[in-house]
C-alpha cells in the first residue's frame, strides 16, 4: 500500500464542532484497543512469571511504561502538545484512579504518571483511549511524539501553522514498519513562527516552515542536533524543501540513518554521532542521493487530505473585536498583581481582540511541570469557558490557554489564582526546567526537584525577579539531559561524587533562533553550594551589565566566561 493510501484512510474522520484539535476516527479508535487487548495480555503473562523482566521490558516500553526507582511511570503523549478539556479531564481522571492524584508535563509536551501499578497499566491505558489518548512511541527506539510551538496557529508572528505537518509526521511515523526499530530514540520538532519557539536546532530533525516570495510554503530542514552526553547543535541540510517533497525528504533522512546509525553502542547511535563521523556534508550527500531515488509520487499526499487535516485545525469562532480592550486597560491600571501577571504571561494573538495566556506550573517552592487532578479538571473547566475547549502544553513545562478574549482575561487571572497557577513568572529565573531527577528516575545521578524549589524560593521576591528579567534556568538529574541544561542561559547538572550528589553548571547556552550550547563553568559544585552559586552567578551578572535592559544572555557574550567563573570560584 503506498503512503498516499494509507493516509487516505487515516486522515478524513468525520468533521468536529470543535476546531483546532485533531480527532481520532473508527479506524484509529480501533487500532488503539487492539493495541490494549495484546499489552493486557503481555502484563498477564509477566505477572504469572511466563515473561522474565529482560523478555518483557521492549514490551512494556512499546506503550510508554518505564520501571522507575519506587513504580512504574507511564508516558503519555500529547500529539505536538495539545489538549482538548475532554482529555485533561481524562488524565485528571487517570490521576485519582491509578496514580497519586497528580501528573508531570514534560520537555516533550507529553504527562508523566510516576506511581502507576503493574497490574493496573493495562487498565490506565484503557481509561486514556476512551479520551483518544494514548502511550505509543514514547519510548523504545522510534520516532518519539512530535514537538511543536505552543502557540502553534495562535501566534501572531507565525507565517504557516506547523500543527498540520506534526499531524502528517504523527500519521506517518505511528507504527512505521522500517522506522520502529531504529538505531536509537529519534525526535521532530516543527516551528512556523519567527521566533523559534521549539528547540528545532536540538533535535534529531528539526524543521522551520514557512514561505517564499510567492506564497508557496516548504520548510528549513535541520538534521542531527541533540543533547545528552554529546550535546550539539543541528546542521542546516536544506534551505527549503517544497511540501510536495516534504515526507519523502523526511523518509530519505530516516533511511541513512536507520542504515548507517551506530547500533553497537547505545551512547554512539544517535543520528548527531553519524553526522560527527561522517561530515554534515557527506550526510546530505548520501541523503540527496537516497531522496533522488524515492519514487516521490508515492509519498505525495493528495491535496484533498492536506485540507481534510488543515480543516481540524481551522480557527475557532472567533468574536470580531477591537485590536485592544478598554476593559483590560483599566483592570491592568486598577491591579498590580494582575498588570504583572498579564505582562509575564500572556502572549500575542493573531486575532484582535484575543491573547494565549500561560498558566505556570512553577509556584514558588513547587514541582516544575506538576499539576493536580484537581488542578487539571479546573483547567479543563477555564479551557470550556474561555478557550474553545484547547489547552496546549508546552516544552518549557507550562499549560497554555491558547485563544482567551481580552475582556475575560482578569477572570481566568481570577480563576487561576485560587488555583495557586497564577504566578507571574514566565520566562524568569523561577520559570525552571527541571527533570524529576533522583527522586523518581533510575537513570539519575542526583536530584533535581528539591535545588529547583530551593532556588524558586531563594528567588521568590517578583520584583527582584523582574529585575534580573529575562534568564532561563533549567536542571538535570544526569547526562541524559531530559531538563534540557545545556540550552540554558544557566544549566546545572546534576553528576555522583563517590556517592554524593555534584553538580556542574553551564552558562550562555539557548534554543531558540541563536542556539548555543552552554560552557562549562568549572569544577562541579557540591549540593548546599548550588543555590548560593547561582546567586553569585547572578549578582555578577547585575554588576556588569550595561543597562537594566541588557539581558543575562546578552551581557555573558559580551563579557565572556571569565568574570562568571572569577566571581563563582573565589566564594566557592
Amino acid at each position: 500500500m503506498d503512503i498516499a493510501d494509507s493516509f487516505a484512510e487515516l486522515a478524513i474522520p468525520q468533521q468536529s464542532t470543535r476546531a483546532g484539535i485533531y480527532h481520532y476516527d473508527a479506524y484509529d479508535r480501533a487500532f488503539l484497543q487492539e493495541r490494549i487487548a495484546e499489552f493486557r495480555g503481555q502484563v498477564e503473562r509477566r505477572l504469572a512469571g511466563a515473561l522474565t523482566e529482560d523478555e518483557f521490558k521492549p514490551l512494556r516500553l512499546m506503550n510508554g511504561l518505564y520501571l522507575q526507582l519506587h513504580a512504574y511511570m507511564l508516558r503519555c503523549a500529547v500529539p505536538y502538545g495539545i489538549l482538548s478539556s475532554q482529555q485533561m479531564r481524562q488524565f485528571a481522571h487517570v490521576a485519582r484512579t491509578y496514580d497519586r492524584g497528580y501528573g508531570h508535563f514534560t520537555t516533550r509536551q507529553n504527562l508523566q504518571f510516576n506511581w502507576i501499578k503493574l497490574v493496573e497499566a493495562p487498565d490506565a491505558l484503557a481509561a486514556l483511549a476512551e479520551a483518544d489518548l494514548h502511550a505509543i512511541q514514547t519510548s523504545g527506539n522510534c520516532i518519539r511524539n512530535v514537538t511543536t510551538d505552543e502557540y502553534a496557529g495562535a501566534a501572531a508572528d507565525e507565517s504557516v501553522d506547523p500543527r498540520v505537518y506534526a499531524e502528517i509526521l504523527r500519521q506517518w511515523s505511528t507504527l512505521h514498519p522500517e522506522f520502529s526499530f531504529l538505531p536509537r530514540k529519534f525526535k521532530i520538532a516543527i516551528t512556523g513562527a519567527a521566533v523559534d519557539r521549539a528547540a528545532i536546532q536540538v533535535h534529531d530533525i528539526g524543521l522551520a516552515v514557512k514561505r517564499d516570495a510567492e506564497g508557496r510554503i516548504g520548510f528549513e530542514v535541520w538534521v542531527g542536533g541533540g543533547l545528552g552526553r554529546v550535546p550539539v547543535i543541528g546542521n542546516k541540510i536544506r534551505d527549503w524543501l517544497g511540501e510536495d517533497d516534504f515526507l519523502a525528504y523526511m523518509e530519505a533522512v530516516l533511511r541513512v540513518y536507520n542504515a548507517l546509525g551506530g547500533r553497537e553502542n547505545i551512547h554512539k547511535a544517535r543520528i548527531k554521532i553519524l553526522l560527527r563521523d561522517v561530515g554534515p556534508a557527506k550526510f546530505t550527500e548520501m541523503v540527496e542521493r537516497e531522496f533522488s531515488w524515492i519514487p516521490k509520487e508515492k509519498f505525495r499526499i493528495d491535496p484533498e487530505v492536506i485540507a481534510a487535516i488543515r480543516a481540524h485545525f481551522d480557527p475557532p469562532p472567533f468574536a470580531v473585536l477591537p485590536n485592544a480592550a478598554a476593559t483590560l486597560a483599566q483592570q491592568v491600571a486598577a491591579n498590580a498583581a494582575f498588570a504583572a501577571w498579564v505582562e509575564h504571561n500572556t502572549h500575542p494573538h493573531k486575532q484582535p481582540g484575543y491573547v494565549s495566556a500561560v498558566i505556570s506550573l512553577k509556584p514558588i517552592g513547587g514541582v516544575p511541570g506538576d499539576a493536580s487532578a484537581d488542578q487539571m479538571d479546573a483547567v479543563a473547566d477555564l479551557a470550556d469557558r474561555y478557550s474553545f475547549d484547547e489547552v496546549r502544553v508546552s516544552h518549557i513545562q507550562n499549560l497554555v490557554l491558547p485563544h482567551v478574549r481580552q475582556d475575560e482575561l482578569f477572570e481566568v487571572w481570577q480563576a487561576l489564582a485560587t488555583l495557586d497557577l497564577a504566578t507571574p513568572n514566565i520566562g524568569t529565573v523561577t520559570d525552571i526546567i527541571a527533570c524529576p531527577g533522583l527522586d523518581y528516575c533510575s537513570l539519575a545521578n542526583a536530584r533535581a526537584i528539591p535545588v529547583a524549589q530551593n532556588l524558586s524560593e531563594r528567588f521568590r521576591s517578583l520584583e527582584r525577579q523582574y529585575d534580573i528579567g529575562q534568564l532561563f534556568l533549567n536542571i538535570s538529574g544526569c547526562i541524559n539531559a531530559c531538563g534540557h541544561h545545556h540550552v540554558a542561559h544557566i544549566g546545572i547538572l546534576g553528576v555522583d561524587k563517590k556517592g554524593e550528589e555534584f553538580y556542574q553548571i553551564t552558562l550562555g547556552g539557548s534554543a531558540t533562533n541563536d542556539a548555543a550550547i552552554g560552557d562549562i563553568v568549572g569544577a562541579a559544585l557540591s549540593y548546599d553550594k548550588v543555590v548560593d552559586a547561582v546567586e553569585t552567578i547572578i549578582q555578577t551578572y547585575l554588576g556588569l551589565r550595561t543597562s537594566a535592559a541588557e539581558k543575562f544572555i546578552d551581557a555573558y557574550r559580551r563579557v565572556g566566561m571569565a568574570p562568571f567563573k572569577d566571581a563563582l570560584y573565589a566564594v566557592a
